[in-house]
């Protein structure tokens, strides 16, 4: 009875600090990005090969690149005030509709390379820390350094030098049999197997990090008093370590995926330009190449949004999984 109240402070809490954060991202991530050297107008030139002074002008005010720098920032607030994020200038479509077309193939990635992630890293760790010091956690250990200390697109060019050159078993990338016409659970299965590559490239440097916690948590929590109860009164040791042991060690877990969640995109750009996979990963690299701010900005400004909502369902999740978490 008394949980429901406690979540509710736990999400007007988070909910009141998010605002200065948003705040705080949409004026510092506008300011730098002025920054940085090159516009829009220069990237329509350089792929045009030139430009007179007329046309460079022409283009600087049909983006609005000609006004004053606080104009711009002005024009930008009055934009999301509206829930607008703008128009694209390289893709002449707004930069809503522009991410909407691309957020559902990267939630989809994210979300299976999340959840691959948490799978495999809670059973390998579970599995190491009930066979602390013995040969198979040493050899999971190094396994595990590997998978973390190898950059990932190398992680994924050599998958698909494995099973799409050698083996032939899945595809090299894109997202979905091209004119192929598929419905119903052949559609399913032909974007799995599209998803399987990305998706393991982009979970295996997190497996290696949520392994190690997990296994270090486990075995601090099996020091603990209770824990040494549960076993004087005699149960089993599968249920002391699933019901007791990896319940209190997923506490920390929980704080580090939600990090890892929100920010998934940056490694999402990795996985999505090996394998050619359409989401705003992908949308962000060509937008910084193309200069097409706007986009950029839109990209970050839902990155951060997406972190705040993560960060919301964590706070959650660990006041239910521990009843002591109060708030602040």
């Amino acid at each position: 009875m008394a949980t429901t109240p406690r979540l509710l402070r736990i999400l007007r809490r988070t909910l009141w600090q998010a605002l200065p954060t948003v705040l705080a991202v949409i004026v510092i991530d506008f300011f730098l990005l002025r920054l940085a050297p090159g516009d829009a107008a220069e990237a329509f030139a350089a792929e045009a090969g030139s430009a007179t002074e007329e046309t460079m002008a022409a283009l600087r005010d049909r983006f609005g690149l000609d006004q004053p720098l606080l104009e711009q920032f002005l024009g930008y607030l009055g934009n999301l005030a509206q829930f607008s994020l703008g128009q694209s200038p390289m893709y002449n479509m707004p930069v809503v509709e522009l991410i909407g077309q691309r957020l559902p193939a990267s939630l989809l990635l994210m979300g299976t390379a999340l959840a691959l992630a948490l799978l495999v890293g809670i059973a390998a760790g579970a599995l190491m820390a009930a066979v602390a010091g013995s040969w198979p956690d040493r050899a999971l250990s190094v396994l595990l350094l590997l998978f973390y200390s190898v950059p990932g697109f190398w992680i994924g060019l050599m998958l698909v030098v494995v099973f799409s050159v050698t083996l032939g078993w899945l595809p090299s990338g894109g997202s979905g049999m091209v004119g192929a016409g598929l419905t119903g659970p052949a559609a399913l299965l032909d974007g799995l197997r599209y998803l399987i590559l990305p998706a393991t490239t982009l979970a295996l440097f997190y497996v290696a990090i949520y392994a190690r916690l997990v296994r270090s948590s486990m075995l601090a929590v099996t020091r603990q008093d209770f824990i040494r109860t549960a076993v004087a009164k005699g149960l089993p040791r599968r249920t002391v370590l699933l019901r007791h042991v990896l319940r209190n060690a997923l506490l920390p877990l929980t704080t580090v995926a939600g990090v890892h969640a929100g920010g998934m995109i940056g490694g999402a750009v990795v996985a999505e330009t090996v394998f050619a996979w359409p989401g705003i990963g992908r949308l962000a690299y060509d937008a910084v190449l193309k200069r097409d701010f706007t986009v950029v900005l839109g990209i970050l400004l839902l990155s951060a949004l997406l972190v705040i909502l993560v960060n919301m369902l964590v706070d959650l999740l660990q006041a239910w999984l521990d009843p002591r978490i109060e708030v602040g």
